[in-house]
This record gives C-alpha cells, structure tokens and sequence, in this order.
C-alpha cells in the first residue's frame, strides 16, 4: 500500500513558504536522523532553489551513529549545503545552528543586515522543540503527533537573527514506496492515512534484516533458536510477550502493531536508521523507473481513446 498524506493545511503551507523563500538569505530543513531522505522534502528544494540550505539531522540520539556519520558526509558533499547533527532538546543547540548559519552567510550581520533564515521540516520531526530550546521559552507549540505547528511565526532569536518557522509539511506524491513507510514508522504522517499493522511489518522487515540483535534482545528472542523468522512471526511473538492476545488465544496485530511502532519511535530498540544513501538511491532510482512506465502506460490509454498512436519515449 503507498502512503500518502498532504491534508489542506499543508498546501497553505507550500504557498506561505513559496512566497517567503523570496525573501530569506537561506533555509534550514530539519531532517529525521533515522530516515534523512526519506524525511528531506523534494517540495521543499523546488520552492527554495538557489538558497543555501542548513540540513539538521534530528534525533541524532535515536539514530545508528555511524550511519549518522556517512549521511552527514554525503549532505556536505553537496553545494552550498552544510549539515549538522543534534538532538532537538540538547543543550548547546542554539549556537550549533546559529554558528553554522552565520558562516554561510557572513555578509548578513548587524541591525541594519538581519540575517533571514527559513526553517522548514517535515511533521513532528522537532522542530518545535529545538526552536523553544533556542528561544528560551516555548513560543511553539510541540507534541508526539503530526501537524502541530498551523502558520508561520517570525522569532528573533538576536537583533540581527530573524526565524520564520513553518508549518510541518509533506509533499503531494512520496513516489518511493521505501520512504512512505519510514515516514509512517517514525510518527510524520496521520494515523487515519496508514495501516498501524502493514507499517510495523515492514518496519520488521527491515530490522530483522539489519537490526537483528536489537530486535532479538528488545523482545527477549535472542535465546530463542528460531528468532530469525519472518515478519508475521515476529508480530505474534511481540504480541504473546506484551500480552496483545484475545480471548480464545487470538493474537490482537493492532495492539502489537502499535508496540513496535512505539518502541521505534522512542528509541527502545536501540539507535536505528532505516536507510543509507546506497539504499536510498537504490530505492529512488526504482520509483523513477515504475513512474516513467505508469506515464508511459497513461499516454498510451489517452493516446487510444483518442484515436491515435502514444508518442514514442
């Protein structure tokens, strides 16, 4: 099943940051440390082309940190882009991000030059959070859910420091299947636009593939000689250790569902990330290909209800 999420307000949000992206010297996108591309906006990049970009990559402290470390070198390997890596809530957060920004723009200081700077990112990702932590009270609002965040407010965080915080904000189409379950994993997208149970078998796809020790002891299988099993014996064996079973012994794959997801989400597993930049181009170049050939397929329907032959590619 693909996931997708883009309700009305997020389109207000992609016309407010379309027309502030003119007037900012550059942006900061926050990006989830255990999902960076799948959390990176492609809207966003469109609607701030040209601008230097600041990527944060959250949540740094739920995240494998040595994947942490090759996803930070391939956002700075790209122009005029710089990265970073925090927990939201971590002391020392402001100056980290101000520093950082300041030395790529420079020449936007003092009263009369304000530095401009648009932070965007995709829901409850924390942005938020880091925000109140740089301002010194909670001027955002925060909370374990998307879409938090409804217009955007303009912070100064100096005299010379100017913010505008943006709503939270997916993209109309996620073409790579890959991502939309990540997104959904990590909490980014509204519980009536997922599946609990598809998103947590997928999410055990890939740790059971990957994670394996983690999973193995979170869920005391370690011992166990068959815990290398599949995703569905996985989900009944969380179920019958959390006490997610029925009357009649029935297992009850919503509750357990719910479990695991939440387990992720608060680090209990371990520190995880669900993609590599190999990975990940893996996955986009695939979901290019299957567009392609789903454009291909709907000129030819519309090229024989008309008559006339589909355009060669």
């Amino acid at each position: 099943m693909a996931i997708q999420w883009f309700p009305g307000h997020m389109n207000k949000a992609k016309k407010a940051i379309a027309e502030r992206a003119k007037s900012v010297d550059m942006v900061i996108e926050m990006l989830d440390a255990r999902m960076p591309a799948s959390s990176e906006n492609p809207l966003l990049a469109q609607l701030s082309k040209g601008k230097p970009k600041l990527k944060i990559l959250n949540k740094q402290d739920l995240a494998d940190p040595e994947r942490t470390k090759i996803w930070l070198e391939y956002y700075n390997s790209r122009p005029d882009t710089r990265a970073i890596a925090l927990d939201s809530s971590e002391t020392g957060a402001h100056g980290k991000i101000t520093q950082a920004c300041r030395v790529m723009i420079p020449h936007r200081q003092g009263i009369d030059k304000p530095l401009r700077v648009l932070i965007c990112g995709i829901p409850n990702v924390g942005k938020s959070t880091l925000i109140n932590g740089m301002i010194g009270k909670k001027s955002a609002k925060t909370g374990n859910e998307p879409g938090i965040t409804k217009a955007e407010q303009r912070l100064f965080l100096a005299d010379d420091f100017w913010l505008y915080d943006t709503p939270g904000m997916l993209w109309p189409k996620i073409i790579v299947e890959e991502s939309g379950y990540n997104l959904a994993a990590g909490g980014a997208v509204g519980r009536n636009a997922l599946d609990e149970e598809e998103v947590a078998l997928e999410l055990l796809d890939y740790l059971r593939r990957h994670y394996l020790p983690m999973l193995q002891e979170r869920y005391q299988a370690d011992k166990d000689p068959s815990s290398h099993w599949d995703d569905n014996s996985w989900l009944e064996w969380i179920a019958k250790k959390r006490g997610a079973v029925l009357s009649g012994g029935r297992i009850n794959y919503q509750k357990a569902a719910e479990n695991i997801l939440t387990d992720f989400r608060e680090g209990k597993i371990g520190r995880i990330t669900l993609e590599t930049p190999n990975q990940w181009e893996t996955w986009l170049k695939k979901a290019r290909q299957k567009e392609a050939e789903l454009k291909a397929i709907r000129e030819a329907r519309k090229a024989e209800r008309k008559g006339q032959k589909p355009s060669e590619a």
